[in-house]
């Protein structure tokens, strides 16, 4: 049961995420994505990382997809200019897509990659929340307040350039 959960995460997961790169509705787009991150987070349950889902629900799924529904709905976007370059996303769509497929091969000939062994590892070793929330408050506490900080100012920069300008406007 527990193969075919995570085979069926695995697949909702990257043909959500698909779905994201496919798709030419930013609104459609970020829906898939928030899908996409809901796979992963039944991938974590099935790990046991609890903590791991939840914080990834709670923060990318519940913040960062409605903020970027905020904006998409705030911005009122259609669809943009088609991009001129094709020649050139073509190249790098083979290129991409060869790397993927010689990792995959290397995957396959080289055999799996092997668990670490339990015993070795220690019982508990970090996994318990109150390890977790010392770590995010004393020493990843500066990381996370500088991409909160970026995040904002991107998204101040995202609504200042989208205003329209009216030269009728225009006090000069």
């Amino acid at each position: 049961m527990s193969q075919t959960l995570f085979n069926l995460f695995s697949v909702f997961t990257v043909a959500c995420a698909i779905g994201v790169v496919v798709s030419k509705n930013a609104v459609n787009g970020a829906m898939c994505l928030l899908l996409s991150l809901v796979g992963v987070a039944g991938l974590f349950v099935q790990l046991h990382a609890y903590l791991l889902a939840f914080v990834l629900l709670l923060v990318y799924a519940g913040a960062v997809v409605a903020l970027f529904l905020f904006i998409i709905m705030l911005l009122d976007m259609q669809g943009g200019e088609t991009w001129r370059y094709r020649g050139f996303s073509l190249w790098a769509s083979l290129v991409a897509l060869a790397l993927l497929l010689c990792g995959l091969d290397l995957l396959s000939v080289r055999g799996r990659l092997e668990a670490p062994a339990v015993a070795a590892a220690g019982a508990n070793v970090g996994a318990t929340l109150k390890h977790y929330s010392y770590q995010l408050f004393t020493t990843y506490l500066l990381p996370v307040e500088v991409i909160g900080f970026l995040l904002l100012i991107a998204m101040l920069g995202v609504i200042v350039l989208s205003q329209r300008f009216d030269p009728a406007e225009d006090p000069r």
